[in-house]
């Protein structure tokens, strides 16, 4: 259940516990004589959502009460196993500029494209010829020519000639079959229309026929829904005694701005979120026994760019169905092994 930065801060300061390694402890034998299972009841009570900033390209949020692994299967999902489209196969009818062909099409090949991922289905096999369900065409067909009347002093490309520099902008859908209908107010495009592929001079011309394929990112980068997907843990900063005053500005100097500030002469632990942890304030042996640095180990604050395939708020629900489905595979795994076990006794 989603919560605000507030009631987060309140879960931190009661739960010191949560302090220290990474690694999870809740397993039987870890505390002898004491019984440290996991609660599927503990861990919905200490479970936390909450986005703490959202915007057209990127998502930070926090993740509370789970333990390294599963963030980080969460991060390596979105990476590498959400599925995208992008452009697989390219037939070069004609190249004329001096970008040869192999780079060009690597170019157009890590094109973001706006298209539903989940209109499309996977390539049956490598082999397969394109079908309107699994595939979608574009073209690119751009010639530059001089303009004419153009003063002969004039510098700048763009008044001297047409076309001189090829943006994705100028690739065309080619609609197939019943495409035009599926996707109708929805037309497949580059996620930028303004991303420069190559310059054209006067004569030089490039025509090619580009196939978008749905794939993921551990095939190929160019699946990859996201430029950026990390995540740190929270900073926890204990003043274990007060800070004299006249040192106050001074360790105040020692953190990123607006991690500590100074209130009725007392140096308070204002947003931790911002600190980068970088213990430059243990260079000074006047702060050697005041302060701790720590980290809360089950606090993971994510950010997330997404490339612009999937709204950022996207990104996640679609990376734990994917580990959901991953679960229900292994379930099933599971029960047949067992079945099978069973049968043979």
């Amino acid at each position: 259940m989603p919560r605000s930065l507030d009631d987060t801060r309140r879960h931190v300061q009661v739960l010191p516990e949560r302090i220290g390694a990474v690694a999870g402890s809740e397993f039987p034998g870890h505390y002898p004589g004491e019984d440290h299972s996991w609660s599927l009841q503990k861990f919905k009570e200490n479970l936390i959502t909450s986005v703490q900033r959202l915007t057209p390209s990127t998502i930070e949020f926090d993740l509370v009460g789970v333990d390294a692994s599963i963030a980080n299967a969460l991060r390596r999902v979105m990476i590498a196993e959400v599925p995208t489209i992008a452009i697989e196969e390219i037939y070069v009818w004609n190249n004329t500029s001096i970008m040869q062909d192999e780079v060009l099409c690597h170019r157009v090949g890590l094109v973001p494209l706006k298209i539903d991922p989940r209109s499309l289905k996977y390539r049956p096999s490598p082999h397969s010829a394109p079908h309107e369900t699994d595939t979608i065409v574009f073209d690119l067909s751009v010639r530059c020519d001089r303009r004419p009347g153009v003063d002969k002093s004039e510098k700048d490309p763009k008044k001297l000639y047409y076309d001189s520099n090829v943006y994705t902008g100028m690739m065309k859908w080619s609609p197939s079959g019943d495409q035009s209908r599926k996707y109708r107010g929805k037309e497949p495009k580059p996620v930028d229309r303004d991303i420069l592929l190559c310059k054209l001079r006067p004569g030089q011309q490039v025509d090619l026929h580009c196939f978008a394929r749905k794939g993921v990112g551990m095939d190929h980068a160019k699946f990859s829904p996201v430029a950026t997907a990390s995540y740190r843990l929270l900073p926890h900063i204990i003043l274990r005694e007060p800070i004299p005053v006249e040192h106050q500005q001074k360790f105040q100097k020692c953190f990123p701005e607006g991690v500590i500030e100074i209130e009725n002469d007392q140096v308070v632990v204002k947003n931790p979120r911002k600190d980068t942890v970088s213990r430059e304030v243990l260079r000074h042996p006047e702060f050697a026994d005041k302060v701790s640095l720590n980290r809360i180990r089950d606090h993971f604050m994510f950010n997330v760019e997404s490339t612009g395939q999937y709204n950022p708020e996207e990104l996640v629900p679609e990376a734990i169905k994917i580990l959901l489905s991953k679960i229900s595979a292994v379930e099933e795994g599971l029960d047949k092994l067992f079945a099978s076990e069973g049968q043979a006794a």
